[in-house]
């Protein structure tokens, strides 16, 4: 670059950051009644400890302060505050003053006796002069889970050897600003269980790491028990990532289409903590209001949960005790099926899979069995993946090799065929069913890297196939005489944050034409032109959830498989079996 020019950049610069200092540096709001210490208030104590021993950010030192109130009793626990940036927040000049905050808020009764836990971010030293690896923008601005794994798992139980803290997630509450606040709100999203109440200031809701997909995950998954607040300026930060301002006001339209209980203020500021710090005890009270009731979901109006989902349903474990559970599918006469791969291939019947008390017994046995699949007849299809079999049984229990030598992870049969998924080979393989004297498999379809779940629309005339290691379901188009033609990757999966591989897996179909995955993020729902509208919840386990499908006398009821458990929920979707009649799903919105 000429120097003339790039002087003149520059100054250009320089003026442009001197005007907009210059405005907020102009930003000042009045000390707040209960930021200032109170006649006969009682005060709180506040320690520092330092926590170095993270396998989670391996390497880190890091500084915390807790706050304890005067009227913490070791036998009474205490509910909790997690703040990031934690100096910050502890300091009574110049910084956000919670300790005097918190003492004026608890005597009024406004705020429960209340524990704050206030961390900085981890810095791994470079040691002899060199420059320290700051973790800061890693830890909170990253949309993956870890660094509320590093908070509950590592530090808190730190924390809670030396204070007596409620279990209760309706009492735990986390807050910071900018990437702090993004770190407080990433958290709760992903551990509501131990989380539910978020205070947000200058969020960083943009794309620095991934942030920025938090609205659109908002909108689409079921939503969590959490109670939001937010604040922003209208001269925050627009800059590579994005316009802070703006994806503030994204969130805020996102929390509320989506039916939080959210609360924000906005203003006219920068990106500082001046207008945050300002209102910080009006923000405790609405976060805290009504603390001795739980936070609760309610999607009764929801715009696209309502029609698929039951408000007040949750997930009913009916199984347990297996080792690693796969391919359920629903019989002609009612009952569920599911194999316990990771137990010797033990495939198991559910009776009544409705009712209060259903009965679970041992069918049959096929070693290295994935998925299965019935026929109108009441014959189970079993791929087996380990030992590359086909095979089928009948309702009396005798089996049938069909296809030998072939990797079969899933399958879906038709009237004419049986379809299924051979990831060694990265195909998908035909078996007629015409001549029954020669069941040899043909390969008729190619595209996934890991071709897995595999599922027929309601008409039968297209085939889906989950890649579990792409981005995508493929959609094919079955012709007369069983080849597939048209393929392509049709459907969109979302992905879990730091996840390069979707690791989806078996899928079921609605009369009306929606597919539904499972993923590792919950199932996804997929509109027919195969864009994902919702994503359930997950049952209360770790476990990868690995299949589902529709069963019951109205076909409402989802089974999933997940680890060792089977679980069922009540939807207001109506599925549709293979075996069924074919129907002609109605037109979509394009």
């Amino acid at each position: 670059m000429r120097q003339p020019l790039r002087l003149l950049l520059l100054v250009l610069i320089a003026f442009s950051f001197g005007s907009c200092g210059s405005a907020i540096a102009q930003e000042s709001y009045p000390d707040h009644p209960d930021s200032l210490r109170k006649p006969g208030v009682p005060q709180g104590t506040v320690e520092s400890f330092t926590f170095a021993s993270s396998k989670v950010f391996p390497g880190t030192e890091r500084e915390y302060f807790v706050y304890v109130p005067d009227q913490y009793k070791a036998d009474q626990p205490a509910a909790l505050m997690v703040f990031q940036d934690g100096r910050n927040y502890v300091r009574e000049k110049g910084g956000w003053q919670v300790p005097v905050v918190f003492d004026n808020l608890i005597a009024s009764g406004e705020m429960p006796v209340t524990i704050a836990v206030c961390v900085n971010p981890g810095v791994v030293p470079g040691g002899d002069g060199a420059q320290d690896r700051f973790n800061r923008s890693f830890e909170y601005d990253t949309l993956s889970d870890r660094y509320a794994t590093f908070l509950i798992d590592e530090l808190l139980p730190e924390v809670k050897a030396n204070y007596a803290i409620s279990e209760d997630p309706n009492l735990h509450g986390i807050g910071g600003s900018s990437s702090g606040a993004i770190a407080a709100f990433g958290v709760a999203w992903h551990r509501p269980d131990q989380f539910r109440r978020v205070f947000s200031t200058v969020g960083t809701f943009v794309g620095l790491r991934g942030g920025n997909e938090y609205p659109t995950l908002i909108r689409k998954c079921e939503p969590k028990p959490l109670r939001v607040f937010l604040q922003d300026g209208e001269n925050d930060l627009n800059i590579y990532g994005g316009s802070w301002w703006n994806a503030n006001l994204t969130m805020l339209s996102a929390l509320e289409w989506a039916g939080y209980p959210v609360q924000h203020v906005w203003g006219t500021g920068g990106h500082n903590s001046k207008h945050g710090t300002a209102i910080l005890p009006d923000a405790m009270r609405w976060l805290w209001q009504d603390f001795d009731k739980p936070i609760t979901v309610d999607f009764s109006s929801h715009p696209e949960l309502k029609d698929r989902l039951v408000a007040g349903e949750t997930w009913q474990r009916i199984s347990s005790g297996h080792r690693y559970n796969e391919g359920p599918a629903v019989a002609p006469n009612g009952d569920v099926y599911f194999i316990d791969a990771g137990g010797g291939g033990e495939i198991f019947k559910i009776s009544e899979p409705t009712s209060e008390t259903p009965v679970v017994t041992s069918f049959a046995k096929i070693k290295g069995g994935s998925g299965l699949m019935f026929d109108a007849d009441g014959n189970l299809y079993c791929a087996g993946n380990e030992q590359a079999t086909l095979v089928r049984i009948d309702p009396s229990g005798n089996q049938t090799t069909l296809v030998e030598g072939l990797g079969c992870n899933d399958l879906v049969v038709v009237d004419h065929g049986i379809y299924f998924t051979c990831p060694p080979e990265k195909a998908i393989y035909y078996v007629s069913l015409a001549d029954k004297t020669n069941y040899s498999a043909v390969k008729v379809g190619e595209g996934p890297t890991k071709p897995n779940g595999i599922i027929v629309s309601p008409d039968r005339r297209f085939l889906n196939v989950v890649d579990s290691e792409g981005h995508y379901v493929w959609s094919y188009r079955i012709e007369t005489d069983g080849t597939l033609s048209a393929g392509q990757p049709y459907g969109y999966l979302h992905l879990p944050a730091d996840e390069i591989l979707s690791r989806a897996d078996g899928t079921t179909m609605t009369a009306d034409g929606q597919l539904v995955v499972a993923s590792q993020l919950g199932l996804q729902i997929f509109d027919q032109p195969g864009r994902v509208h919702v994503i359930t919840s997950r049952p209360p386990s770790t476990a990868k959830l690995t299949n589902c499908v529709f069963a019951g006398d109205d076909f409402k009821t989802l089974f999933v498989t997940i680890g060792g458990e089977v679980y069922r929920r009540k939807t207001n979707m109506t599925g549709i079996a293979p075996w069924q009649p074919a129907v002609t799903a109605p037109k979509p919105r394009l």
